[in-house]
């Protein structure tokens, strides 16, 4: 059986050191406050995957997909406990951005808009 191939451009892991650092400075930051990180991370993948090679800009697309995707997961969840308009609000707009990530051509700057209130939002309530 052969070898699953390595991806060439993920670089090595981190050092533990380093992990254990990023663990100890989150574990200084709200729930929300992190959650605001990812949307800003991916937005910043989608902005540079704009002038990127194609790879990059897939990469950040089936990111910023995955993101999107876990978002109308949850708050689909019957246990989540957000008010239901609130719960439908999000879910309304993950589903519009899940469609335009899935267009032949996606508008990405929509979806760093909606990822940047999205993050905004989740910021404001630390």
């Amino acid at each position: 059986m052969d070898a699953p191939l390595a991806d060439t451009d993920a670089g090595p892991p981190p050092p533990p050191h380093a992990a254990r650092a990023y663990a100890a400075a989150s574990a200084n930051r709200s729930l929300r406050h992190q959650e605001a990180d990812v949307f800003r991370r991916v937005n910043l993948a989608l902005r540079r995957a704009h002038h990127g090679s194609e790879i990059a800009r897939a990469r950040a697309i089936a990111d910023a997909t995955r993101l999107w995707t876990a978002v109308v997961d949850l708050v689909r969840d019957p246990d989540n406990q957000l008010p239901p308009p609130l719960k439908g609000a999000i879910a309304s707009v993950g589903l519009a951005v899940q469609r335009e990530l899935r267009a032949a051509a996606p508008n990405l700057e929509f979806v760093v808009e909606v990822g940047e209130n999205l993050a905004a939002g989740l910021a404001a309530g630390t």
